[in-house]
């Protein structure tokens, strides 16, 4: 049976339409970070009440949100962390960091060159002034000490939570990435692949140096948390998003995310 030849140049064309439809809906990535300030992003810090930036710890300078310690005296254990204001589930996260200046030396030692990102984190609304830690699954960032030794970053911590790695659930507090070791105050890209409480993935410089799943809550390490939030065993699809303040100062810029909702689900929320 032949087909005419203008039915067969509208189906073309019709495909070629489709075809464009499907590239304009391509998820695009966001910026999260205005590069001016912090207003929409939410301060919880050890000791303090949600939304109180004690000792101007976040601020921002030359489109870089700076995490600094100056106007402290003694860190008594004021861990911090700036969320974003809304929660996500599906995305591809991706920013750049780097470790700067010296180390509060009142913080514990372990904190020297070393922060972090945190996902799926409870909200920080819901943390009451001497929770020490959020509830959240963390994407560690070190640098080497100098001394020789391998310190590779883009691990993964889990204060309140765990995951499933190789297979079995791991109630390791820390697990170490596949990175080499990044020494100074050099800039280094992190990426975070999260697919809700499925497989998690994290890339440091272009490179996918640890995976996992099924994020979930459990385990110590967080302190004075309401009971109500800490539910042993829920399963972890969605949460907060925040950069971690521990001691070390530091710089983060070009945050951006880029939305991975499976389609049905992301057609259902806007019906």
């Amino acid at each position: 049976m032949k087909f005419p030849l203008r039915l067969l140049a509208f189906a073309f064309a019709a495909t070629g339409l489709a075809s464009c439809s499907q590239a304009q809906e391509e998820p695009k990535w966001v910026s999260l970070f205005n590069g001016t300030d912090i207003n929409d992003w939410i301060v919880k810090i050890h000791h303090h009440e949600t939304g109180e930036n004690f000792g101007n710890t976040f601020r921002v300078e030359d489109s870089i949100i700076q995490v600094r310690y100056d106007q402290y005296g003694d860190f008594n254990n004021q861990y911090g962390h700036l969320y974003y204001k809304q929660p996500f589930s599906h995305y591809h996260l991706k920013l750049e960091y780097r470790f700067v200046g010296e180390w509060c030396k009142t913080a514990p030692s372990y904190t020297i060159l070393n922060s972090g990102l945190m996902y799926h984190s409870q909200d920080p609304r819901t943390m009451p002034k001497e929770q020490d830690w959020p509830i959240s699954v963390e994407m560690q960032f070190l640098a080497g000490l100098g001394d020789g030794q391998p310190r590779p970053t883009g691990n993964m911590c889990s204060p309140g939570t765990h995951i499933v790695y190789k297979g079995k659930l791991d109630s390791t507090h820390c697990i170490n990435s596949s990175s080499k070791t990044y020494e100074g105050d050099q800039w280094v890209k992190a990426e975070l692949i999260v697919l809700g409480d499925s497989l998690i993935t994290h890339i440091i410089n272009g490179d996918t140096v640890l995976q996992y799943s099924q994020p979930q809550i459990g385990g110590p390490v967080v302190n004075n948390f309401d009971p109500a939030i800490k539910v042993d065993g829920k399963k972890l699809s969605s949460g907060f998003i925040a950069l971690q303040s521990e001691g070390q100062p530091i710089d983060f810029r070009r945050i951006e995310i880029r939305d991975l909702t499976p389609e049905n689900k992301r057609t259902a929320a806007a019906q």
